[in-house]
């Protein structure tokens, strides 16, 4: 059985940050989601995650995304083989298994390198595998050293190092498997004697060596998937790369985004083929779009339900479900709880909130539709509102099929217009109207000649 200790206790001082370091975002998302995505993609049964720093914030969003997940505490923090050593309960547990350990601030991890790193582990029959990674920088890493043979030796860490050995490029990740009964007794060996006087995970490696026993380094075909972050232009670089591979992997799939300036898609994002994707808008949560649309530019997606063959230009659409063949925009928010239904075209300027629009409706620009049922082919002339807060209480309207709202019209909640009902323009609507009948709700219009000779309401002009 394979399982996972995910070390998330760092406060992250460089970041600056007013949270745990694990959860500051890349692509709208806490670092360590994308971690116990990895995770659990390649197949871990068992995820502990050590929290530290405003733990209770971790320990809220991990119970969000997965209430399996244990956590363990660290407090304070020593380092990260004191990290580890508080999941002494959990390792026990698992003294039988394989442990993966790795950061929670890694978010470019993924299941594949996961387990070919595993692979290599079982087939060598290591007790502890590192994940490495041949890099440029070597600022701040830990240096792997392996002796005339390639064999490993030990890692250094960068403020303990040489400068002979601050010249090795072969990185430690801080990812490790390891077998469970041998990391347990690792940790039972290691101590604090070094530059920070703190316990090293990293320290394991030498001593399972010493007690004869097998180690290798995984190299990862791609080095990026061992990038962390310790400030935000590092975080800047995570975002970066997740959202080109993200965007790629679309494209790849069939979505055209021809140009990808401002494009940002989320991690659980899925968007169908022929759908194009205009610069400057940004798709998260869990949004579906489906086949042939146009989304942008501009736009704003945020855990919506979109159909197919859609057009959404200069759009901000919420927790809301657009259907197919729909349009909207440009300048167009749909909020919280609202359902676009097939063919319904809302022009610019328009809002709709908590409401569902009918078939075929039609709303071209200025109108506010807010907690309202609406039926099919119904035209909202512009400048129209329902008025559904009376200042302590919302109410509903409902408005039948084929009605026809004329311009500057005040529906004020709740009332009901039947179908194919005709209201003519600038009337405010405070009773029911049956269907087919035309309401008209304004005073006649009066001119008093000569008025403003008498009263001179404006200002001299000099």
């Amino acid at each position: 059985m394979k399982c996972a200790i995910i070390l998330a206790g760092g406060k992250g001082t460089r970041m600056k940050a007013d949270c745990p370091k694990v959860m500051c975002h890349v692509i709208f998302r806490p670092m360590i989601g994308y971690v116990t995505d990895a995770v659990k993609q390649a197949g871990v049964e068992d995820i502990c995650v050590i929290t530290g720093y405003r733990h209770k914030e971790v320990e809220d969003y991990l119970n969000s995304i997965d209430s399996s997940i244990k956590t363990a505490l660290q407090e304070p923090q020593l380092g990260t083989g004191h990290a580890v050593m508080q999941a002494e309960k959990f390792i026990s547990e698992h003294s039988g298994d394989e442990i993966l350990i790795l950061n929670g601030d890694g978010p470019l991890m993924d299941a594949d390198t996961i387990n070919k790193a595993y692979d290599y582990h079982i087939s060598n029959k290591n007790s502890i595998t590192v994940i490495s990674a041949i890099v440029d920088d070597t600022n701040g890493i830990g240096h792997i050293k392996r002796d005339e043979k390639n064999n490993l030796l030990c890692i250094v860490e960068h403020k303990d190092a040489t400068e002979q050995e601050k010249e090795i490029r072969e990185s430690n990740s801080g990812c490790y498997w390891f077998n469970g009964a041998d990391l347990k007794y690792a940790l039972g060996k290691i101590t604090n004697d070094n530059a920070q006087n703190e316990y090293y995970l990293t320290d394991t490696l030498e001593i399972l060596i010493g007690a004869g026993k097998n180690a290798g380094a995984y190299v990862v075909e791609n080095s990026e998937v061992v990038l962390g972050a310790n400030d935000r232009k590092q975080l800047n670089d995570l975002n970066t790369i997740m959202r080109k591979k993200i965007n790629d992997a679309h494209m790849l799939n069939g979505v055209d985004i021809p140009c990808t300036d401002g494009v940002i898609i989320g991690k659980d994002v899925k968007i169908g083929s022929s759908t194009v994707i205009l610069p400057n808008t940004i798709i998260i949560g869990d949004t579906v779009v489906g086949n042939g649309c146009t989304i942008g530019p501009n736009s704003y997606l945020d855990n919506a339900r979109v159909g197919n063959n859609v057009v959404l230009d200069n759009c901000k659409i919420l927790e809301s479900t657009v259907e197919d063949n729909a349009d909207a925009g440009p300048f167009v928010k749909v909020r919280a709880n609202s359902v676009l239904k097939k063919g319904v075209h809302i022009g610019n300027f328009v809002e709709v909130k908590n409401s569902v629009v009918g078939e075929g409706s039609k709303s071209a620009h200025l109108t506010y539709i807010g907690d309202s049922d609406v039926g099919s082919n119904v035209n909202f002339g512009c400048g129209t509102v329902t008025c559904n807060y009376d200042g302590k209480n919302k109410y509903r309207c409902k408005i039948g099929s084929g009605s026809f709202i004329g311009c500057n019209t005040n529906l004020i909640a709740p009332v009901e217009v039947g179908e194919q009902a005709y209201i003519a323009a600038g009337s405010t609507i405070t009773d029911n109207i049956p269907e087919k009948a035309l309401s008209i709700a304004r005073a006649r219009q009066v001119i008093k000649e000569g008025w403003v000779d008498v009263k001179k309401p404006y200002k001299e002009k000099k």
